[in-house]
This record gives structure tokens, C-alpha cells and sequence, in this order.
């Protein structure tokens, strides 16, 4: 079954997976209101794997890894055993290669990050998808990483649900306690991203180092960024972007949430 959207999603703090107190928890619990379709399986773009060059994991069955520390001990404990997707992976890598991404590495050992993981658990409960990740590469730009989206687009079209998995601000060393109003760089820098994204002004986000006010304060490190540009590109160029969700934690963390849905042709 063809899909017609994509999707940017914000996971925010591991504790995400155990913790209903987190605003986003209810809104990743009733993902399927979100999105209905079952998706035959799922491509996810994680901010937790950064590489030199793009990168598929290609495995049959999907360890769950806890690239994490201090959390508690229960979250060391649980396990998201998806299915790899080999042919997923595949076909990955044949499209961007086929687009000018010369170079397509493979990883034959790689589970599953808690971008992906974390997030999915209260989307998918019964991890009965086939799941795949793709690295970014955060010495690249935004163009870099849309391009590669529009290599991905002919996925949708095979039923596979490609997500980004990062966030909207993400800035750990500006986090304050729970329930801390937003910072107003954040809240500047977040309203420029909605407002962006829903004008359809791509090429904006694209080149949000320049365009974007409080850019870096925002994303001192852009791997949590890229992922929103992957899940764009894979859109089109005339696709629409809504606001599917919008929540904060600790005043630097944004939950912010977008669909991306292609234009009818």
C-alpha cells in the first residue's frame, strides 16, 4: 500500500519510553489516530547515528541498544525486538546511489538506537514491523541531507513509513527542570521552524545556519536537526507540512512534530 506522508518527529529524553508525565508520551501512545495505515515497514532517520558517509543497518533482526547513561535502571531493561529490514536497507542504498550518493556504507551488526526505539515502543507496542535506520552525517548541510530524502522518495510508494527521529530544539546544555518555560531563543527559534515549514518555504530550512534566528543555540550540534531534512525531501518539494504536535521540556527541548504530505499529482 502506498503511503502519501512523512514524518519529522521530536523524541525528546529517553525516560519518554517509561514516563507518562512527559507531555509527548499521550501524544506517541496514540500514534495510530495519528496515522491509521500499517505501514509494511519503517525507515528511521535517527540523530543518535552520525557518520561520515550514509549508512544502513542491515540485519534481520534488530537489537535494542542504550546509548544512554544515568537513566534508571529499568531502562536498561527494555527491549524493542523488531525485525530488520535487509530489504529495506537494500533498496536504500540502491536509491541513493542512484541519485549520486557514490558511496553507501552497510552495517551488519547495528540494532536499533533509542531515536528509533524509544519512540517506537509507544507507536508500534508489538515491534512487529520491519524497522531499518539510515545515519546522518552532521558535517554535511541541510541540502545534504533533503537530497537525500528525495533519493528515498520512491519508498512511500512501497509502504515503507520514513521518519526522522531527532528534535525541533535541541540544546542539553541549556535544559532546566521540567516544567521550565521555554527559553525565548528556543521559542523564537521553534516559531521560525513552524512558520517555515507550514509556508512551505523549504529552502529557508534547508539553510537554517543563515535564515534561522538563535540557529545555533538552538542546534549546537545539528544531528538532531538533519533527520527533519531527510523526512522533507522524501516528501517533494510541493508536499504540505502541518504541526502534529507541540511540547516542551526543560525550556530547551522541543517536542515539535511535523507531517509531511505529498503533493497529488
Amino acid at each position: 500500500m502506498a503511503l502519501k506522508e512523512t514524518f519529522y518527529l521530536s523524541h525528546g529524553s529517553p525516560s519518554l519510553a517509561i514516563d507518562d508525565s512527559i507531555p509527548a508520551w499521550s501524544f506517541f501512545k496514540s500514534w495510530k489516530e495519528v496515522f491509521p495505515q500499517k505501514p509494511s515497514s519503517i525507515l528511521v532517520i535517527s540523530g543518535h547515528w552520525d557518520t561520515a558517509v550514509p549508512t544502513v543497518n542491515v540485519v534481520h533482526h534488530n537489537d535494542t541498544i542504550y546509548d544512554f547513561y544515568g537513566f534508571p535502571k529499568v531502562m536498561y531493561k527494555l527491549k524493542y525486538p523488531a525485525p530488520g529490514a535487509p530489504h529495506v536497507a537494500t533498496r536504500v542504498k540502491e536509491l541513493l546511489q542512484a541519485s549520486g550518493f557514490t558511496r553507501v556504507d552497510e552495517d551488519r551488526k547495528r540494532g536499533l538506537d533509542h531515536g528509533a526505539w524509544v519512540p517506537l515502543m509507544l507507536m508500534y507496542p508489538e515491534a512487529d514491523i520491519p524497522v531499518c535506520q539510515l545515519s546522518v552525517s552532521s558535517h554535511r548541510d541541510g541540502t545534504y541531507h533533503y537530497n537525500m530524502g528525495k533519493a528515498l522518495a520512491p519508498l512511500k510508494d512501497e509502504g515503507v513509513l520514513i521518519i526522522g527521529s531527532g528534535s525541533a530544539v535541541h540544546n542539553l546544555r541549556a535544559i532546566g527542570p521540567r516544567n521550565s518555560p521555554a527559553a525565548p531563543w528556543a521559542v523564537a527559534f521553534d516559531s521560525w521552524l513552524k512558520n517555515s515549514l507550514i509556508d512551505g518555504r523549504y529552502e529557508e530550512v534547508n539553510q537554517f545556519e543563515e535564515k534561522a534566528p538563535y540557529a545555533k543555540l538552538a542546534h549546537p550540534w545539528p544531528d538532531h536537526f538533519f533527520p527533519l531534512h531527510v523526512a522533507m525531501g522524501a516528501a517533494g518539494e510541493n508536499s504540505k507540512a502541518k504541526l502534529v504536535h507541540d511540547s516542551w521540556d526543560g525550556g530547551s527541548i522541543s517536542y515539535a512534530s511535523f507531517g509531511f504530505t505529498a503533493a497529488t499529482s
